[in-house]
């Protein structure tokens, strides 16, 4: 199964593809951030994730795409942002029929490390171990994409 995390952001948004393969082991395919400048319109911004989601989806034909929810946030203007980004993911995937499954930092976490309040490095360092990386994925976009992505695969395959 080919699955696709995302962590959504309006100025970075992260991606990461996994696929597993025998005895549930997990093979990176593709990881990277997709980042836009704050100088764009609010709605060129969303277009401008919409169009990469939409080729990395052509590219890889995911199975699954699972993305990182929002907890909580106390900056209303980012909660709005990351809502925005999630809404054209979303809608990047339906376009090729492909279900979205959304999941709190906190779930994420628990998934990767057995903690719901591992940081970032302990996150990283798990993500490192399970896809046989010789370095911890960065920056903290791509490795919560990945994280994310780990998360589906563990809780639902």
């Amino acid at each position: 199964m080919k699955i696709m995390g995302i962590d959504p952001g309006i100025a970075s948004t992260g991606y990461g593809v996994i696929e597993t393969a025998k005895h549930k082991r997990l093979v990176l395919i593709d990881r990277g951030m997709i980042t836009t400048s704050s100088k764009m319109s609010q709605g060129e911004r969303l277009k401008y994730i919409y169009g990469v989601i939409t080729h990395k989806l052509e590219e890889h034909r995911p199975d699954a795409l699972a993305i990182e929810s929002l907890f909580h946030s106390r900056n209303l203007k980012a909660l709005v942002d990351v809502s925005e980004a999630i809404g054209v993911v979303t809608l990047a995937a339906s376009h090729f029929n492909i279900a979205v499954t959304k999941f709190t930092p906190l779930k994420v976490k628990s998934a990767i490390v057995g903690f719901g309040k591992a940081d970032k490095e302990q996150v990283q360092e798990m993500i490192m171990r399970l896809l046989d990386l010789g370095a911890p994925p960065k920056p903290h976009h791509v490795s919560d994409a990945l994280a994310v992505a780990i998360c589906y695969s563990n809780l639902t395959c």
